[in-house]
């Protein structure tokens, strides 16, 4: 039977996540190398380890990531402008900033809103781009809806249903409600609860184009067998989970 994917396809869904507060250093190192090996969208790490992982990816296909007001989001927007300059200083090319999960649910959409221009602006000026995490386990439709509309308005490049520390993840009802509220131009990315191969397939289904995950390693694994590919040379220990 034949698949309606390819290796690439499903390795370019993949931001490799490292964003665990106890992952050593040799774990990050280990993280950085199994997403070049696999060949991943991108790697998203602590960002204190952004420039190194900026570093060790120049030349791959691989982009570097990290977070903004990660996990909580209530960081002043003045903290949050701090830390994306210093993420695009330090080679960042995905940015995925947390909403001021606060101020949603306290209704104060302008300074939602503009917490979240701020980061787009400045990250689209330098010529990268921004996925906006709303956290969808405190949030109701109606907010989920309205946030969509701002990331639409806003240019935004993807919206992400969490971050993973939340008490749940991604969910397949999120997702449509997130991909039926979003223009095209706006992207959906999953977190939280994508483990799988299967899984991974089954939001491919539902218009994701990318997901959060540690099990990387497992899932593209399971692609290539199931694609006649061989296996990938890849050693070391598999690094810490958490998101």
């Amino acid at each position: 039977m034949s698949l309606d994917y390819t290796y690439e396809d499903v390795a370019k869904m993949i931001d490799h996540s490292l964003l665990n507060p106890t992952l050593k250093w040799d774990d990050l190192e280990h993280g950085i190398s199994l997403a070049l090996a696999y060949d991943t969208a991108s790697v998203c790490i602590l960002p204190y380890a952004l420039r190194h992982c900026a570093e060790r990816l120049r030349g791959s296909r691989v982009k570097a990531s990290t977070t903004i007001g990660f996990p909580h989001g209530c960081h002043s927007t003045a903290i949050k402008l701090a830390e994306t300059r210093q993420a695009l200083a330090d080679g960042g090319e995905e940015l995925d900033m947390v909403v001021n999960i606060s101020a949603v649910l306290s209704g104060d959409w302008a300074y939602a809103a503009n917490d979240i221009q701020a980061v787009v602006e400045t990250t689209h000026a330098a010529g990268q781009k921004v996925k906006v995490i709303f956290e969808n386990a405190y949030l109701n439709d109606e907010q989920k809806i309205r946030l969509c509309e701002i990331c639409a308005e806003l240019q935004a490049d993807w919206v992400k249903t969490s971050t993973g520390y939340a008490p749940s993840g991604a969910t397949d009802d999120d997702l449509r409600l997130m991909r039926r509220h979003s223009p095209a131009g706006v992207q959906v990315k999953a977190a939280g609860g994508i483990r799988d191969l299967d899984a991974l397939l089954r939001v491919r289904a539902l218009g994701v184009t990318r997901c959060g995950a540690t099990r990387t390693a497992s899932m593209l694994e399971d692609a290539r067998q199931r694609l006649g590919l061989p296996a990938i040379d890849f050693r070391g220990a598999a690094a810490p989970s958490g998101y």
